[in-house]
């Protein structure tokens, strides 16, 4: 059994994706992580895996450009 998760009301498939694809250009544009904006984890998580996929994408194209 999981524990209830005091937040699950925070969040929906959809505002994850948005969340998702908004760290998702936040990396491919080069900001910071630390810029993060969501409080909930669950969609705090969503952008940060979106910011580390955008970010990777970034440092591939900064080698190829360099």
């Amino acid at each position: 059994m999981t524990p209830p998760d005091d937040h699950a009301e925070d969040w929906s498939l959809e505002s994850l994706n948005k969340a998702y694809q908004q760290g998702y250009m936040a990396g491919l544009t080069g900001q910071p992580q630390h810029q993060q904006p969501y409080p909930a984890e669950v969609l705090a998580a969503a952008w940060e895996a979106g910011w580390d996929d955008g970010n990777e994408q970034f440092a591939l194209h900064k080698r190829r450009s360099a």
